[in-house]
């Protein structure tokens, strides 16, 4: 009698994705992130984020050395100029607020909240964004996410084709001459198609001391303003309520997000790795 064994492995079970809102954020469960990643969920996380721009996973425990191999999978890492890092792990950026937190350990934030997207100051910015709650409020400190495909789609047709032809400032020198880096003051445009879905894209980071060029002042604010109350608009947002070990991973193509900070001096670190949109442009 003849035997015939399949070698071919069991593909792993499938993930659980549940949309949060109609056209942005989804909470993925059904996979631990402390275990190595295989290519078939890889595959299926990067298909989620392309679909929702921001996905969410709960009670997720990693450890340093895990967040940057679980991010490694989906590109090459950035480390960012203006943190030092972990201790052992340069691309892992510790963003760090309230009472009693090491300053030295990363970047404290004290600023407004402001709607932004990661390292747009870059001529190539990075395209992906893995945040981990490591020490969260007991209240607040939640983020939004925008759908910044949406506050585009719904905006006039008269103010789509103004948009077309603009180009926006992105300036984040003041924070990278102080960390000792030189790069120039760089543009792009405000309507931007996202390389893998082909979306148009409302792209503006209003942390970065935005111009729209060849506009007068008075003008550029006045449409500024305009577009940063479509960002507001709750119709093109995901809230999401932190807990320690919870993970969001965003395409920074496709979103804007804005920190909440309304938990006064409690303390709140949080953990981010970037990555790059492509090879040649994972360094600085």
């Amino acid at each position: 009698m003849t035997v015939v064994v399949s070698l071919r492995e069991k593909a792993p079970a499938a993930l659980t994705v549940t949309p949060l809102e109609p056209t942005i954020g989804a909470e993925i469960s059904g996979i631990d992130l402390t275990q190595p990643l295989s290519p078939h969920h890889r595959d299926e996380i990067k298909a989620a984020i392309l679909k929702y721009k921001v996905v969410f996973f709960r009670d997720q425990p990693i450890t340093h050395a895990q967040h940057v191999d679980f991010a490694r999978q989906f590109g090459p890492l950035y480390p960012h100029p203006t943190a030092d890092g972990v201790e052992g792990y340069p691309e892992i950026h510790r963003i760090t607020r309230g009472k009693d937190i090491q300053k030295s350990a990363g970047r404290t934030y004290r600023g407004p909240a402001i709607f932004h997207t990661d390292t747009s100051w870059r001529l190539v910015p990075a395209w992906g964004a893995v945040l981990h709650g490591v020490v969260i409020p007991d209240i607040g400190g939640d983020t939004i996410w925008v759908d910044a495909e949406a506050a585009y789609a719904n905006l006039s047709d008269d103010l789509k084709a103004k948009l077309e032809r603009l180009f926006v400032t992105h300036d984040f020198r003041d924070a990278l001459i102080k960390a000792g880096k030189n790069y120039p003051i760089v543009a792009h445009p405000v309507v931007r198609t996202h390389p893998e879905t082909g979306a148009r894209i409302l792209w503006i980071n209003f942390g970065m001391k935005p111009i729209l060029l060849g506009l007068e002042r008075a003008e550029s604010e006045d449409l500024l303003n305009t577009l940063w109350n479509e960002y507001a608009r709750p119709e093109y947002q995901v809230r999401f309520k932190w807990r320690t070990d919870s993970i969001a991973f965003w395409d920074n193509r496709a979103a804007v997000h804005y920190a909440i900070g309304d938990y006064g001096e409690f303390p709140r670190v949080v953990e981010r790795v970037l990555i790059a949109d492509q090879a040649a442009y994972a360094d600085y």
